[in-house]
């Protein structure tokens, strides 16, 4: 009996993680560029993911012989979204931002308030998605966090932080962003930025 596979799509309609080959191809078959791979564990899937990079698509079952080059980071489209969050402690003062990607212009900023840093990258990327849906744009957002790309792609944020008076307003937040998950569509590529290869996201707020 075959073991369990993990599948890790690079570029395709949502890049992610999926752990079926029917979610893989849902969103990869006749996608132009398609990347993915499948992997033998969780650990080694969510490693190569978060590595991005040039990986070809032969490995994946069912996958076309033809070789075909992984576009999601190969060239940067500038004409995107960028999003990030810093957060002093884990948990501590958070706040995000989202920035035009080639002229770093800030497009929005919410902060600081009470919560943690994978919280505030969840947000950008669902700020961003109902900015760009409001605008009826098909922009293409990049984030480097890749749990924040797993929480939106699972229209859940799965946080311990503690719900209290504290963050109350941000806990409102998250449920309002999830209730927007489900119940929009989306067409818009939510891309993992390559830290490695093109250095901090550009809307990092510098703090390292």
């Amino acid at each position: 009996m075959a073991g369990k596979k993990y599948y890790v799509v690079w570029n395709g309609r949502k890049p992610g993680i999926y752990r079926t080959w029917a979610e893989c191809e849902k969103q990869t078959k006749g996608f132009k560029g398609a990347a993915f791979k499948s992997y033998q564990s969780l650990e080694e899937a969510e490693k190569a993911f978060n590595q991005g990079g040039s990986f070809g698509q032969k490995a994946a079952k069912g996958s076309s012989s033809k070789k075909q080059a992984n576009t999601s980071l190969e060239a940067i489209d500038e004409n995107s979204i960028s999003v990030d969050a810093a957060c002093s402690g884990n948990p501590g003062l958070m706040e995000y931002r989202g920035v035009h990607t080639k002229t770093g212009e800030v497009l929005f900023h919410y902060g600081p308030v009470f919560g943690t840093n994978n919280i505030g990258e969840f947000l950008g990327i669902v700020h961003a998605l109902s900015l760009l849906q409001k605008q009826e744009k098909n922009t293409t957002i990049y984030s480097d966090s890749m749990t924040a790309l797993s929480w939106v792609r699972n229209k859940k944020a799965n946080t311990t932080l503690v719900r209290d008076k504290r963050t109350e307003e941000l806990w409102q937040l998250i449920e309002r962003a999830e209730k927007w998950l489900k119940e929009n569509n989306y067409s818009n590529k939510i891309l993992k930025w390559d830290t490695n290869k093109y250095g901090e996201i550009k809307a990092d707020f510098g703090r390292k």
